[in-house]
């Protein structure tokens, strides 16, 4: 089953991500996105969240399908995937992440890293997908698309084949380290161990 989890950043425009969303089995709303589904087009099959953020009408519109979480030790966007797990979803395309707030998109995408341990996901923007990975990873690409690598453990040795500016063994200690690098060809693979990365791929 395609399962999305939508959050209350900025809206999807790009084409991808809106037809993973029209296309979309299940949609679980992260409070507030409710309310941007509904002007799309679209109803929530499930909203979870503290509840802050979603008009009242709606609220009671959906009564039916909200899923209350008051823990204040997580997000909305995490409650939207603790709402997945507890229910064998076993994989999430989160989109809305990003685009408003800068330090609610950090922690957002940071916090593929924790999920990515329990259930597959990747999220998608308006221009390109973030994917976390723990072991060895081979990807499929395009000649020319642009690969960034984000070393969440920066004790992590990296080595990439495939990308046009290539990597041994190194360890990336800041963010901008491993960005703006490049696929040569239809695959690329990043080759680590005991680590946490995350990687960006733009859309071709």
């Amino acid at each position: 089953m395609s399962v999305v989890i939508l959050a209350d950043g900025k809206f999807p425009d790009h084409k991808l991500p809106l037809e993973v969303l029209k296309s979309a089995q299940l949609v679980v709303c992260c409070d507030g996105a409710a309310k941007k589904l509904v002007e799309w087009g679209r109803n929530p099959d499930a909203i979870t969240g503290d509840l802050d953020s979603i008009p009242a009408g709606l609220k009671q519109q959906f009564g039916d399908r909200i899923y209350p979480s008051y823990d204040q030790e997580t997000n909305d966007l995490t409650k939207a995937v603790e709402w997945c797990i507890a229910r064998s979803i076993t994989d999430v395309v989160i989109l809305g992440a990003t685009g408003l707030r800068d330090d609610h998109t950090l922690g957002n995408i940071s916090l593929l890293v924790d999920y990515v341990e329990k259930i597959n996901v990747k999220m998608m923007t308006d221009t390109g997908v973030f994917i976390p990975i723990v072991a060895t990873t081979r990807f499929n690409s395009t000649k020319g698309q642009q690969i960034s690598i984000f070393a969440i453990t920066p004790q992590t040795p990296i080595t990439t084949h495939g990308l046009m500016y290539s990597v041994y063994n190194r360890l990336f200690t800041n963010w901008w380290q491993g960005t703006l690098n490049e696929a040569e060809g239809s695959q690329f693979t990043i080759e680590f161990e005991n680590g946490k990365l995350i990687i960006f791929m733009v859309y071709t």
